[in-house]
């Protein structure tokens, strides 16, 4: 993610958003962990500040985990077994490295003219055979949010056809309506795909 008015306020809100999401007993969460080898390597893109790579260290996987903003990225460290770096979605490279990658939330704030590289970076990252959860919010086009966000919108279909032609197979949809942190309820997606 590059857009800086939406990585000020993650910056400025950091303490804020460690509260909304504290809640790692998310079911995308722990079905993916299921679907993973024990002692996996995992990368949590988007960390934020860190409660789900934490979940995942907890139970015994290699996590790297990284998020674009400095002020995440030291909440997420403060977490026992988590190693976080700052990094944008531009710089994941490398391959075969992940036996699942975690994108909770996080693609959302990519362009859509740049969600197709992104993916590919993701698929050569992940190892043969490896899971890959993505959740976005749900709908069309592109706005910021009340408090200056920038959200890319995908329906399913589209999201589906997109991770398709980047070589993922998807194999489970989920939905449902969730509170952000401005305060406001929107529609989501979850799918995840197999490398």
């Amino acid at each position: 993610m590059s857009d800086d008015e939406t990585l000020k306020v993650y910056a400025e809100k950091a303490d804020d958003y460690a509260a909304v999401v504290g809640d790692d007993h998310d079911p995308h969460l722990a079905d993916f962990a299921k679907a993973l080898p024990k002692g996996g390597a995992v990368l949590d893109l988007g960390c934020g500040p860190g409660h789900v790579a934490a979940a995942l260290a907890r139970d015994g996987f290699d996590v790297t985990a990284t998020d674009a903003v400095p002020e995440m990225v030291a909440m997420a460290n403060a977490h026992p077994g988590v190693s976080a770096h700052c990094a944008t979605f531009d710089e994941i490279s490398g391959t075969d490295l992940y036996d699942g990658i975690w994108a909770n939330f996080s693609l959302l704030h990519a362009s859509r003219s740049d969600m197709p590289r992104h993916l590919a970076a993701l698929k050569s990252a992940l190892k043969p055979g490896g899971v890959f959860h993505i959740a976005l919010k749900s709908g069309s086009g592109s706005k910021r949010d009340a408090i200056g966000r920038l959200y890319t919108y995908y329906t399913d279909a589209e999201l589906t056809g997109l991770l398709q032609a980047a070589g993922f197979s998807v194999t489970n949809h989920a939905s449902g309506r969730g509170k952000g942190l401005d305060g406001t309820y929107a529609d989501w997606i979850a799918l995840r795909a197999y490398g």
